[in-house]
């Protein structure tokens, strides 16, 4: 893949994105709760979306491919680009260095190692946790690591995991996006970061850029965790784009697959019932707009929804009402929520696109300075759908 490829993907991109932006760009909440929440929509389109139920709602936005498959018939000319899938074979390494990591980060960790391949270069790890990537590197393929941390007791807890092992990691504990860390950078080294998110992975990137960095391992996640307000570009490329994206659209690249388990799924679903009841209800008190409430513990949604209304009631200075009027907001709440769920499906059509539009403006930073990158997924959607793999080498 050379600088023409990415810039060809990233135009086609950013035209489309561009194109459809009415069809992305707005939040389906706020949505769901107008009179008419699919006027927006083609007549079609609508109809077909409020055929659907909870769970078929669900099925559709857990596979990026049915969605697309489903419903790109109403944009003309759309298709999502497909990319590669790396054709690695997993590392197989020994069972005694995934104590104590789930078995799905193991297998994220193993088909990164295994993609990235053996090299004889030294490699820095960026915000390492406690090493587990690092301890790979180390271990299989006998990597000098060099791991930073801006945890001390995850440093602590990796150094002694290292010394355990004998392995030639070491641990720098640093704040990358507060201190300097341009020390850390070599010309021969390799840069690896597996799920480093926003702010995290672009800072990284970045210095490795600056350094001249022989090789550059990347599978970024959370788009949206960054300091600005809205999205700053990084290619030369990228920056002519008219597409300005707040942290609203830079959280849509992320949204809609469900990994954490059944109890999970269902315990979000609640919250999300219960979160729309409540504005149901504050807004028969004369609050119109939607007003945030502040994150609480999944466990508060596997209680009774009157514990909710009181945390709610309290944090916006409204009195608690009773269960008559609790359960008919819960009533209109239902229909929000499938509401919601149905127009989802609409701006999910674009958050795999948004994702590559995010993902190719860093590809396109690398190949304006002269790297070979490649851009791949790294694994199915259903062991991590932030699998896109970007590699680099000088």
């Amino acid at each position: 893949m050379n600088l023409n490829y990415f810039h060809d993907l990233f135009t086609d991109l950013e035209q489309q994105l561009w194109r459809y932006r009415p069809y992305w760009q707005f939040q389906p909440m706020q949505q769901a709760a107008l009179t008419e929440p699919f006027a927006f929509l083609p007549p079609e389109f609508a109809e077909e979306l409020q055929q659907l139920d909870f769970a078929e709602c669900a099925q559709l936005d857990a596979d990026d491919n049915a969605l697309n498959e489903r419903f790109s018939k109403y944009f003309a000319h759309w298709q999502c680009p497909q990319l590669p899938r790396t054709l690695a074979e997993p590392v197989a390494a020994p069972f005694w260095l995934s104590t104590g990591i789930s078995g799905r980060k193991w297998q994220q960790i193993c088909q990164f190692a295994g993609a990235i391949g053996q090299k004889e270069l030294p490699v820095l790890e960026w915000c390492a946790g406690k090493g587990h990537l690092g301890r790979v590197f180390a271990g299989q393929f006998g990597n000098e690591v060099h791991s930073l941390e801006w945890q001390a007791s995850l440093c602590d807890e990796g150094q002694q995991l290292a010394g355990k092992f004998q392995f030639r990691q070491f641990f720098h504990h640093v704040d990358v996006l507060k201190q300097p860390t341009a020390s850390y950078f070599q010309q021969h080294q390799q840069w690896v970061a597996l799920h480093a998110c926003g702010d995290l992975h672009r800072v990284g990137l970045q210095n490795a850029v600056a350094a001249g960095t022989q090789d550059i391992a990347l599978v970024p996640c959370c788009y949206h965790l960054q300091s600005a307000d809205s999205y700053l570009h990084r290619s030369a490329t990228a920056r002519h784009s008219r597409l300005q994206l707040n942290k609203q659209d830079l959280r849509l690249a992320v949204q809609g697959h469900a990994t954490g388990g059944a109890r999970i799924e269902r315990l979000s679903q609640q919250e999300m019932l219960w979160r729309h009841a409540f504005w149901v209800y504050a807004q028969s008190q004369g609050q119109p707009d939607y007003r945030p409430l502040r994150s609480v513990a999944k466990q508060m949604f596997s209680d009774d929804i009157a514990g909710f209304f009181a945390f709610a009631c309290q944090q916006q200075v409204l009195a608690v009402p009773s269960t008559a009027v609790m359960e008919s907001a819960l009533v209109v709440a239902e229909q929000r929520l499938l509401n919601q769920r149905r127009l989802e499906l609409c701006q999910h059509v674009f958050r795999r696109p948004l994702e590559l539009y995010l993902v190719t403006d860093l590809a396109l930073l690398l190949a304006e300075q002269g790297y070979q990158v490649e851009l791949q997924e790294l694994c199915a959607s259903n062991l991590t759908p932030r699998n896109l793999l970007l590699s680099a080498k000088r």
